[in-house]
């Protein structure tokens, strides 16, 4: 009898795998997108870019259908960055500044897709590569393959229990890791916490960057001839900064994975011209007559020196 129950334990685990194995790589997304809408959750994640390394406690709630991430660093510089829905700030306790940006569009802290993960499939190849634990707990290694140079390959850890991201990798085009995401433990609460304010105002030195309503693309001064295919205008909108008569054009533009942001201002002196890389962002500025642009995104460099070459006033 019990050669039998421990026969038909290994035959229960083995169809449990099987199911698992039976989940295509476009499904784990789609279901870890769905999760890190509408969980909550938080615990302490470990960001390393640019040869810099930054551990900080992380919450993520839904309330009334409006999400809230929350980051709040654990070593010098001391600072806490709130996003609600598509606003955020960020608070700078050590110079007392706080920046209060209007974005029109939200963007996770952790990783982006698209609400539609099947026009992935057209400029990435989608993977299963295994599974390893992370912050103890068992996760389905998901690749995400450029089926161009025009794009960076990466790497996501799922967790298989919440379908959480536990761990996300960028890749150089020559295999070396351009930027790395880990969460070194991870909590699911079942209902919101609630979230105080981050300062008093009255003291804190307060900037505001507001973004206007955006407008379409066919409003902006400048029109783009090249760019990757997979690529689409996410919004086109008119730069306002507190206190400043600067007036700055952004344009994004997005596959799902990747982006890329054009910007249009006025040339100051002589203007700045050519590439230039930090870690895994690249930007490539050019002068046409008195206007700036400068093209800058997490890709690589021909990319944006691809966008750079289409640029033209209209």
């Amino acid at each position: 009898m019990r050669v039998l129950k421990a026969f038909l334990l290994c035959v229960v685990c083995q169809s449990a795998v099987a199911d698992k194995d039976q989940v295509t790589a476009r499904q784990w997304l789609d279901n870890m997108n769905r999760a890190m809408k509408t969980l909550n959750y938080r615990g302490t994640v470990i960001f390393m870019k640019n040869g810099q390394l930054d551990t900080m406690k992380y919450r993520h709630s839904v309330e009334n259908g409006v999400e809230q991430e929350h980051l709040a660093s654990l070593n010098s510089p001391m600072r806490e960055v709130t996003r609600k829905s598509n606003e955020v700030t960020c608070v700078f306790k050590e110079t007392s500044q706080k920046v209060v940006n209007h974005h029109p569009l939200d963007s996770s802290f952790i990783v982006n897709l698209p609400q539609n993960t099947a026009t992935l499939e057209k400029y990435y190849q989608l993977g299963l590569s295994g599974q390893e634990s992370i912050a103890m707990l068992p996760t389905q290694i998901v690749s995400v393959e450029p089926t161009d140079a025009l794009r960076y390959p990466r790497k996501i850890w799922v967790d298989t229990q919440h379908f959480l991201p536990l761990k996300v990798e960028v890749y150089n085009l020559d295999g070396s890791i351009l930027e790395q995401v880990v969460f070194t433990d991870l909590m699911t609460d079942s209902s919101a916490e609630p979230h105080a304010g981050n300062v008093d105002d009255n003291s804190f030195h307060v900037k505001h960057i507001h973004a206007t309503q955006a407008e379409p693309f066919e409003n902006a001064r400048f029109v783009l001839k090249n760019w990757p295919a997979g690529f689409e205008p996410v919004f086109f909108i008119r730069n306002s900064i507190q206190q400043s008569q600067k007036a700055v054009d952004h344009l994004l533009i997005s596959d799902g994975f990747s982006t890329v942001s054009v910007y249009l201002e006025a040339k100051e002196s002589q203007g700045m011209n050519g590439l230039h890389s930090l870690g895994s962002v690249n930007s490539f500025s050019k002068v046409i007559g008195d206007t700036q642009f400068t093209v800058l995104g997490e890709v690589p460099a021909k990319t944006v020196e691809l966008i750079a070459d289409g640029i033209a006033l209209r």
